[in-house]
């Protein structure tokens, strides 16, 4: 097994976790220019079915129009700036209207219908499409990229290129999800789900299944980090009982069946593959003491329809985990606003976070061995 190291790195400065202006600066620089995992094809299965993406002032409309072409844009419309979608989600039909002016943009975007606009000099409604929003497709899961010209989605995540296919991603389907707000800046989840040097005391039943020392990293810089971890029963899964939820996925080899597999997507996700299901953690900063976390199970939909399938077994062990872990995560983040904590040594088992700080550092514009930060950064 690799040896880790976090490089003799301490951990990131009390500036970083209580600055409004770092705050301001992380918005601006690394959640608006990143690719920010939204959703999942299943939540589209028909034309005009569409959900909201949504993080700090933004809102985008992702939908399926009518030839089946997922797109997305920016949850306003052109005339005076309303919000045309107001529910999570829901079915448009063959075109969204505005609710305060009746202005009606087709399924592409284009503006098609303005009532009473024909006297106004120089109007063309081809000058005034729904704004685009940058969308890719990985595997089933949808990304949107909020800057005006971002880089490529191969280029900014390439950690993803040719894994995770024997999960079948783009078949699964969602069986339930958790949101959880939590009291504590977006960094300290990250930070706690890239490491297991706490599982032994905080998760007992977690590490009696997958014990601690049981892991290593084959991705440990860049945008995503992270590494398989083995089972104590290879035949087994990550539930509250130990065993499997469903049938091991078909394309898994003896090897895979007996690993979990635990990545983080910077700035905001979290993907654990196990053998009979998948889990997904979107993280979304709501204030810089505050940060929501949307937590989905995903099976294949073979095993949904098998008679007798229950991933309850599977909830409850993430359920009480990522409880676990908010609470670990409130209590550290109580901590690091105080005025006399200073930054601690990272150990060798908290290589991850030392990577995840460097990516962090280097996405916000500051050198990653710097530890002083400029106070006015936007």
């Amino acid at each position: 097994m690799k040896k880790r190291s976090s490089r003799g790195q301490h951990t990131l400065a009390r500036e970083y976790f209580v600055s409004n202006d770092i705050f301001a600066a992380e918005h601006e620089r690394i959640f608006l220019r990143s690719w920010l995992l939204a959703g999942h094809v299943s939540q589209l299965q028909e034309p005009g079915s569409y959900f909201l993406f949504e993080i700090e002032h933004e809102s985008v409309i992702v939908l399926r129009d009518g030839a089946g072409e997922i797109r997305a844009f920016h949850n306003h419309c052109r005339h005076r700036g309303s919000r045309l979608c107001r529910e999570t989600s829901g079915v448009l039909g063959a075109a969204i209207q505005c609710p305060y002016h009746a202005w009606s943009y087709g399924l592409d975007g284009a503006l098609r219908n303005v009532p009473m606009m024909n006297d106004v000099a120089g109007f063309d409604a081809a000058d005034y499409p729904l704004h685009r929003v940058a969308l890719t497709n990985w595997q089933g899961f949808l990304f949107v990229n909020l800057a005006d010209q971002p880089l490529a989605f191969a280029d900014a995540l390439p950690g993803l290129a040719g894994r995770f296919g024997a999960w079948q991603p783009s078949e699964l389907r969602a069986v339930h999800r958790e949101v959880y707000d939590v009291e504590a800046n977006w960094k300290m989840f990250f930070h706690n789900f890239s490491e297991c040097y706490h599982c032994p005391l905080a998760h007992p039943v977690l590490n009696k299944l997958a014990p601690f020392r049981n892991s290593e990293n084959d991705l440990e810089e860049g945008p995503v980090l992270g590494g398989p971890m083995w089972m104590n029963n290879s035949e087994g899964s990550m539930t509250i009982g130990g065993e499997r939820c469903a049938p091991a996925f078909a394309g898994l080899n003896d090897e895979q069946r007996g690993r979990v597999y635990y990545y983080t997507l910077f700035p905001g996700a979290f993907l654990s593959f196990h053998p009979d299901y998948v889990l997904v953690h979107r993280v979304q900063p709501l204030a810089i003491g505050r940060t929501r976390i949307v937590c989905e199970w995903f099976f294949h939909p073979s095993a949904i329809a098998t008679p007798g399938f229950d991933p309850q077994p599977a909830i409850a062990l993430w359920d009480m985990t990522n409880r676990q872990d908010w609470e670990l995560c409130v209590n550290a983040y109580r901590g690091v606003v105080s005025r006399v904590w200073r930054a601690g040594p990272y150990s060798e088992l908290e290589s991850q976070l030392a990577a995840f700080d460097r990516q962090y550092l280097r996405a916000l514009g500051i050198g990653s061995e710097s530890q002083n930060i400029p106070l006015r950064m936007v």
